[in-house]
């Protein structure tokens, strides 16, 4: 008998956890109402610049944060600050090297109150970031989907990546700044679960 309740327990505890796990749901990012952005120092000023083409999923749980994910796969050849110059240069070898490195991509790890902690890949380079994020709700699109909002920010060191490309200036400072922060705008489209065949 008592073989038998400890059983019980313990299936009820793997139903529990399995049914936690089997709550988050599946959003896939909506490219056209999202962006990933970015600031870096110019002299004395801040260059803005974004990547205009990227794709990725959410596994999102707000009542169980440690079931949920991310998965972002950014495509560098895409890198827009509005000048057409400046652009090319930073898809070249100074800067991104898109022929040889022509995806961006980032892979959670944990996710919890507040923090995404994952691996981003750049410039052939994987360093652990952590995202600070914030989730903006859901909301119910005309087509009857479901739609949810997430805003994330982190700041890395563009060296730690290899991208090391600088000129000295003439004070003893530097053209571009060393830091880069990153600001993130997601708006994903809850995937439907297909429904079973009879």
């Amino acid at each position: 008998m008592k073989k038998q309740t400890a059983c019980s327990i313990i299936l009820s505890a793997l139903l529990i956890s399995f049914s936690s796990y089997a709550a988050a749901a599946t959003y896939e990012i909506d490219n056209s109402h999202s962006s990933v952005g970015f600031k870096v120092t110019h002299f004395v000023s801040v260059v803005k610049g974004n990547f205009e083409s990227f794709k990725g999923t959410v596994e999102f749980d707000e009542a169980n944060l440690a079931t949920s994910s991310t998965s972002v796969s950014i495509d560098a050849k895409t890198v827009n600050t509005s000048n057409a110059k400046r652009d090319e240069h930073l898809r070249n070898p100074d800067f991104f090297d898109v022929e040889k490195y022509p995806q961006i991509t980032f892979a959670s790890t944990k996710v919890e109150n507040g923090k995404i902690t994952g691996n981003l890949t750049m410039h052939g380079v994987t360093k652990e970031v952590v995202l600070d994020f914030t989730f903006n709700g859901t909301a119910n699109d005309p087509w009857g989907g479901e739609r949810a909002g997430f805003s994330a920010t982190t700041e890395i060191d563009r060296k730690d990546f290899g991208i090391t490309f600088n000129k000295a200036l003439d004070n003893g400072g530097l053209m571009l700044g060393e830091k880069v922060k990153i600001e993130i705008e997601i708006e994903a489209v809850k995937k439907k679960v297909a429904e079973p065949a009879v």
